[in-house]
């Protein structure tokens, strides 16, 4: 038995030296990070915001908000659920390793034919015939294919964790992002509404010049356009605030926000220390990268099987048990049989189905690994927007503080002007409007500022905390 093993082997080995595999991998380089323009880091706190950098903001309501979304949002079920099918994949690849173990009973009544094979008195009559038997096989893995296979397996469910997690950084942002967004809605109407009051108000002292005859219809016609336009403006605003709220419920898993929720106001916010620098270690430092680089494992893999599919596959085939003519004989001593033996398998002529599947698997590594590229070269211009974004929301909003109080002391002006007799009451409401344009443009620029902070803790990996598979893989993709 260990000859014919030995000898068969060799054979095999012998005719596999034949295999033409030239001019066949992939081609496709990792981007290294020195390409890239980044240097090694020193801080490893510097690399990415806190795992719940929400929290920063101060707001307990929007604390509970993101845990329910994350608890609730079906995509994240959907990706779970694939994580969880990546993982019925390695357990399966896991079990080819082993040897195969099936058991067969079977019983069956049978004519046996007078014309056949089988003389009288068998031929011609009606027997039973029972069998029952346990058979092995066990296919032995000397070329890489089922350490290939695993390889491939444990590079998808690396994958889809990542994945998962990268939807888990995409949806908290989100969250955040419209929870701000309805802040930004909420203070836009206030100012909105403190607007019409004052046109009512113009439109009162255009009226009584108008009485007085001091005025004409036209002053009339345009203060009347002024509060329409207002109420406009208000009427949209309260359609965007309740789309922005329901597009937070939607994020929760949920078809509305639940009562007594407190609306958010912008002026409540922290502002969130983010980190700017950017270093070799970032890169695995976002979800979404390390999913990639993990594809690129997972084809690498798939690439060792199909090579693994030039050499010779040897399998040990093994079985014992019972068989016989009438059942009451079949667990007798003599009914028994039993056999063992290797099996090989060797391609010689397959019109070219290897190779075109071997080049099919060393293009798939290359699409992996150029996708990986062109997602880190993303998220690096992704970072670079957001860095600046959040530097230039900081410079308007010093630029617009200084319009915002040049517009209030021509309005104190205009007021103690009033009051001094020296002034009619429509200059202090004329000068207002300019204070009122001034503070919505400070709404905007505060929800600005806040969403450019969101932008950019996403950008740096949202908080995504690698796992120590992750974190091996980490420091390979800094180096190739």
């Amino acid at each position: 038995m260990k000859t014919t093993l030995t000898i068969l082997t060799a054979a095999a080995l012998l005719m596999a030296g034949c295999a033409d595999m030239k001019n066949m991998g992939p081609g496709a380089q990792l981007r290294e990070a020195s390409e890239l323009g980044l240097a090694a880091s020193t801080d490893t706190q510097a690399l990415s915001p806190a795992a719940d950098w929400w929290t920063n903001f101060g707001d307990p309501q929007l604390d509970r908000f993101v845990a329910d979304a994350v608890a609730g949002n079906p995509n994240l079920r959907v990706a779970a659920a694939r994580v969880s099918k990546a993982q019925a994949g390695v357990a399966f690849a896991r079990s080819t390793d082993w040897p195969q173990v099936n058991g067969e009973l079977s019983l069956n009544r049978q004519k046996f034919s007078s014309n056949y094979i089988y003389p009288a008195p068998l031929g011609g009559s009606v027997q039973n015939i029972g069998n029952l038997q346990a058979s092995m096989g066990w296919e032995l893995d000397f070329f890489g294919k089922h350490s290939g296979e695993l390889a491939s397996a444990l590079g998808q469910v690396r994958a889809a964790e990542a994945e998962r997690d990268a939807a888990r950084v995409l949806l908290t942002s989100n969250v955040v992002r419209a929870y701000l967004q309805w802040a930004r809605l909420l203070g836009q109407k206030d100012v909105a509404e403190r607007t019409l009051t004052q046109r009512q108000q113009m439109l009162g002292l255009v009226q009584d010049r108008v009485k007085a005859g001091l005025d004409n219809q036209l002053e009339v016609r345009q203060s009347e356009t002024g509060r329409a336009d207002t109420r406009t403006s208000i009427a949209a605003l309260a359609q965007q605030v309740e789309a922005s709220r329901n597009a937070l419920a939607a994020l929760m898993g949920l078809p509305r926000l639940p009562e007594g929720v407190t609306p958010p106001q912008l002026s409540q916010f922290k502002a969130m220390a983010v980190p700017d620098e950017l270093s070799a270690d970032w890169l695995g430092r976002r979800a979404d990268i390390v999913a990639a680089r993990w594809r690129v494992e997972a084809a690498r893999g798939e690439v060792q099987v199909a090579r693994a599919q030039f050499y010779p596959n040897i399998n040990l085939a093994a079985f014992v048990g019972f068989q016989s003519i009438g059942f009451d004989n079949m667990l007798k001593a003599g009914s028994m049989q039993w056999g063992v033996g290797p099996a090989i398998r060797l391609p010689i002529f397959e019109a070219g189905r290897l190779r075109a599947n071997l080049q099919g698997k060393s293009a798939d590594v290359d699409t992996a690994i150029e996708s990986y590229n062109a997602t880190v070269i993303d998220a690096m211009r992704d970072v670079s927007d957001q860095s600046q974004g959040v530097r230039a929301v900081a410079l308007q909003q010093s630029e617009q503080a200084s319009a915002l109080r040049a517009a209030e002391g021509a309005y104190d002006i205009a007021q103690q002007r009033y009051k001094a007799g020296l002034g009619t009451y429509l200059h202090v409401l004329s000068a207002e409007t300019a204070v009122l344009a001034q503070r919505r443009q400070k709404v905007d620029l505060q929800a600005q500022a806040l969403l450019s902070q969101v932008g950019l803790a996403q950008a740096m990996g949202g908080g995504w905390q690698p796992t120590p598979e992750n974190v091996v893989l980490q420091s390979q993709a800094t180096t190739h």
